[in-house]
């Protein structure tokens, strides 16, 4: 069995936990992040899926919906 010690800690950080720490960004994400923060419901623990699954329950603009794909692939990158 081989494990990867070179991956930190962050990589393991959850989608809707990184979300919630990008309200700083001057774009969609950021709005996104700040209604996340405000909405008591958001799945923080969520993968991008189970955000998107939440904000189509919520019947989220489109908008926020794309700002979901721009933060999945940020939060892949890191």
């Amino acid at each position: 069995m081989t494990t990867d010690f070179s991956r930190s800690l962050d990589e393991t950080e959850p989608f809707g936990t990184w979300l919630l720490t990008q309200g700083n960004r001057d774009c969609w994400i950021g709005d996104l992040a700040t209604a996340a923060k405000a909405d008591r419901t958001f799945p923080r623990a969520g993968d991008p899926e189970e955000v998107r699954r939440h904000l189509s329950d919520k019947h989220a603009e489109s908008d926020m919906l794309e700002a979901v794909d721009d933060a999945e692939n940020l939060w892949l990158k890191r």
